[in-house]
């Protein structure tokens, strides 16, 4: 221990540090912009792979197996953490980039369910699992990398780029696919110009290859290694290390889950709000969420920056606080200002039936009431719900359409059904183009939502170098972060999308991101030192 923190004070001059941060950086924004390219093709993956004939089913199959790839981030943390802190933490991220580089071009590379039938969502699950694998090393190493590098003083600010970068992997895939669309028709777009940003990896990965080839080992590292200190089995050792057991309770419970539930709920969910329940086209719901994203990426920098000032704690706890007073608030703003004008008068919806239950996973729902809850939360339209004992849907609270006689085979059918019945549009809604104001609107909101998000992932890549020893530093920050990004994180969309069609409630979805993140300040509050930073050798009692 005594070599390492030594070691750590022969710091790289200003070249050398920027070298560190750009390449470190540099591929960690082509990893995540490798694993949210898939989230960000929802719409086309979804009916390419998982066809069902059932929108609602398709998005909820989509977005479990978004949720299988972070599921096995934590099985990559502790192959690579493993890796990391035996073998070195610069050759551990090459092999972690090149894996996430070659599973991300072969999605683009599957042939459609409709030509290999079950084959292509099997082999779809097998990439996600091998990039959640890749992605599961990846952060670790970064933050670390860049971490043991960095001057303690300046190092909130330094690591703050890293967690920039996950945003800057999410703005990339925007952009990518963005610019694709724009060059193609919708014609190609649709048929197979959507795989061009898988492939697009490899040229990415190259980059990212040629950058990190320059870097030397970490001097931490080094200094362990001279002096004969590294783990002889740093994932057994990671939970034997003295303290270290409530250290990664803390990094689980108190840091990962709430932080990435925000972060999340911000870009995935505000984009799947807006083209879903407010009904926002497609490229523009994009380029809307994109702009506040890249703007956004600002307080990540400037909250890892407050951080070697105030503390690590302070904007963490305080950014989990004000996320429980504003998170309902800034959804409703953004709902309010995304309405389209045309319909600001639609009417509300009641939905009333004697066995109105929804299941997520059947291709057909089994009750009657559940065939109707599955149309209206897939197009994505706000309802209540009734017990009664005849089927029926109530227009504005007062004008009731009996369905009971309606045939419910053929969903299609059904819909046009009711809507001959109610004398109006229920479901199939135009998308619209929010005017320039409203954009305004929908991005400040955006902006609050990424600020915080800033306050708390900003700071965490320090903290989270600066919470563990070094000889186990890579295993015990990458287990519990990739545990409470996997599971909390990865399967919000799931869950929310689950909890919305449930409920008919498009901001219901938002109580799973409340009540995460009211445990994990609960656990931050009680957990994390408080005061300023400290350097390596006095964390690591």
């Amino acid at each position: 221990m005594s070599a390492a923190a030594g070691h750590q004070h022969a710091e790289p001059n200003a070249k050398e540090m920027r070298l560190v941060i750009a390449a470190s950086s540099a591929g960690t924004v082509f990893e995540w912009y490798d694993f949210f390219i898939y989230g960000t093709l929802g719409a086309i993956l979804s009916k390419t792979f998982f066809p069902t004939g059932n929108a609602t089913l398709e998005m909820l199959l989509f977005w479990l197996v978004f949720a299988v790839g972070f599921g096995f981030r934590p099985l990559g943390a502790v192959l690579f953490g493993y890796l990391g802190d035996k073998l070195g933490r610069k050759y551990t991220f090459l092999v972690t980039v090149t894996l996430m580089g070659v599973a991300t071009a072969g999605v683009g590379l599957i042939p459609s369910a409709a030509s290999i039938g079950y084959w292509a969502p099997a082999i779809v699950i097998f990439l996600r699992i091998l990039q959640g694998l890749a992605l599961g090393g990846e952060y670790g190493g970064a933050a670390i990398y860049v971490a043991e590098h960095s001057p303690f003083r300046r190092r909130g600010y330094h690591t703050s780029y890293i967690q920039a970068s996950v945003v800057g992997g999410f703005v990339l895939s925007l952009i990518v696919v963005l610019g694709c669309k724009a060059v193609m028709t919708p014609e190609t777009w649709n048929e197979w110009g959507w795989r061009v940003p898988f492939l697009l990896s490899l040229l990415l990965l190259a980059i990212s290859l040629w950058m990190r080839f320059k870097l030397s080992e970490s001097p931490v590292f080094k200094a362990m290694k001279e002096e004969g200190e590294i783990a002889g089995n740093p994932f057994v050792e990671s939970f034997t290390y003295p303290g270290n057991k409530r250290r990664i309770f803390v990094a689980l419970f108190g840091i990962a889950a709430g932080l990435t539930v925000i972060w999340y709920t911000a870009m995935f969910s505000g984009l799947s709000f807006l083209k879903s329940a407010m009904h926002v086209e497609d490229t523009t719901a994009e380029i809307i969420v994109g702009i506040a994203a890249a703007l956004g990426m600002g307080f990540f920098l400037y909250f890892g920056h407050l951080s070697d000032r105030i503390g690590r704690k302070k904007p963490i706890v305080i950014g989990y606080a004000l996320t429980l007073l504003l998170l309902f608030p800034t959804f409703w703003f953004i709902g309010s200002a995304a309405k389209d004008p045309a319909q600001s008068s639609a009417v509300e919806w009641t939905l009333r039936g004697p066995d109105c239950s929804y299941s997520p996973f059947a291709t057909m729902q089994e009750t009657r009431c559940g065939k109707l809850m599955g149309d209206f939360a897939g197009a994505g339209v706000p309802y209540t719900l009734e017990k009664s004992e005849r089927l029926e849907l109530v227009a504005g609270g007062s004008r009731v359409i009996a369905l009971d006689d309606i045939a419910l085979d053929d969903a299609k059918a059904r819909k046009a059904e009711i809507e001959a019945r109610a004398g109006q549009t229920v479901f199939n809604f135009a998308k619209h183009k929010p005017d320039f104001g409203q954009a305004v609107l929908i991005i400040g909101g955006l902006m609050l939502l990424m600020a915080l998000s800033g306050a708390t992932y900003g700071p965490v890549a320090a903290l989270l170098a600066e919470m563990f020893p070094p000889k186990v530093r890579y295993s015990s920050m990458s287990i519990p972060y990739h545990i409470g990004t996997g599971y909390f994180g990865g399967f919000l969309p799931f869950i929310a999308s689950y909890i919305v069609a449930r409920t008919g409630d498009p901001y219901s979805g938002l109580w799973y991101t409340w009540i995460v993140v009211l445990v994990a300040m609960i656990v931050a509050w009680w957990g994390l030192p408080g005061g300023k930073p400290k350097d390596f050798a006095d964390n690591a009692a």
